[in-house]
C-alpha cells in the first residue's frame, strides 16, 4: 500500500492513502502504523513520499 505523509505540526503527520483516506495521527500513532506495515524511517526504498 502507498502513501504520503504531511508534517502539519510537531506531533502530528497526515497519512494520505493512495484510495482516497486520510488519517491524521500523532507521532505514536505513525510509528505504530510503520510498525505495523513493516516498515520503518531506517529502510530503504519505502513506498512512500513527504510532501513538503
Amino acid at each position: 500500500m502507498n502513501f504520503k505523509l504531511n508534517r502539519i505540526n510537531p506531533n502530528q503527520t497526515q497519512v494520505f492513502f493512495d484510495d482516497g483516506r486520510f488519517e491524521t495521527l500523532t507521532d505514536e500513532e505513525l510509528d505504530e502504523l510503520m510498525l505495523y506495515m513493516g516498515l520503518s524511517e531506517a529502510n530503504e526504498g519505502i513506498n512512500m513520499n513527504l510532501i513538503e
